[in-house]
């Protein structure tokens, strides 16, 4: 969302971003790029059977029709897939548990310092996230208020937090089927629980790219509030540290 850059005489620099959030953000990025880049070595071993099996992951469609086939054989070349299933095994396992402490910390920062209350959707988020949408689309002019995040922020952000868990239990399932049988057999079986590991894989994809976008037109101003946790306000937008206060 593009927004206009205010006079020197109205604006302030105000902390944003706290340290750890920044930190947990930054690392976050290569370690999902290995998850999701390791796990396409890992599938390469199903992309034949994926090719004939209706219910195979890379597709989409209806029972036995498929409306789209992903990653054809050119992807897996692109990407120097073939053969590569044990180095993508090893990747994966290993950065998984950096990921899920990564993730772990990031929540437990949120819950602890209350930054919580600026992530999670309050009352009136599902309207303000229309607006913003609508905004976006340039169907709408005014920018609706915000504070640190809007409500359509509020809302991405807390569903990519479930997503990530949700990667973290279907991840373990396969991990594990036999030890976690209960974990697996809890998300419809070892295929299933493939099925959703994949799916939210995909989800995390299209989050990154929504994101980067997102970034690029917001401007300079707020890419540099996430590297150094301040950002450029104007004097007349509401106070985070003031909201922060009166927690």
């Amino acid at each position: 969302m593009m927004k206009t850059q205010p006079s020197k005489a109205s604006i302030r620099l105000e902390r944003k971003h706290p340290l750890a959030i920044r930190w947990m953000h930054w690392v976050n990025f290569p370690l999902i790029f290995l998850m999701i880049w390791s796990g396409l070595l890992i599938y390469w071993n199903d992309s034949d059977n994926a090719y004939h099996h209706p219910h195979a992951v890379y597709r989409v469609g209806i029972g036995g029709v498929t409306l789209v086939r992903l990653f054809p054989a050119w992807f897996w070349k692109a990407i120097h897939a073939p053969f590569h299933v044990t180095q993508g095994l090893g990747i994966h396992f290993f950065f998984m548990w950096f990921f899920a402490l990564n993730g772990i910390a990031y929540v437990l920062f949120l819950a602890f310092s209350g930054e919580w209350r600026f992530l999670v959707p309050e009352k009136g988020s599902l309207r303000d996230a229309i607006q913003v949408t609508l905004t976006d689309l340039h169907l709408r002019k005014e920018v609706p208020p915000q504070t640190k995040y809007n409500g359509a922020q509020r809302f991405a952000y807390t569903g990519v937090i479930l997503m990530g868990l949700g990667m973290l239990v279907s991840g373990l399932a396969i991990y594990k089927p036999t030890q976690a049988h209960w974990l697996t057999a809890l998300l419809g079986g070892y295929e299933m629980a493939r099925w959703e590991h994949f799916w939210l894989a995909m989800g995390f994809v299209a989050f990154f790219l929504v994101h980067v976008t997102q970034v690029v037109l917001a401007g300079w101003n707020n890419f540099r509030s996430m590297v150094s946790g301040r950002e450029i306000r104007a004097t007349n937008e509401p106070s985070l540290e003031a909201e922060r206060r009166s927690w």
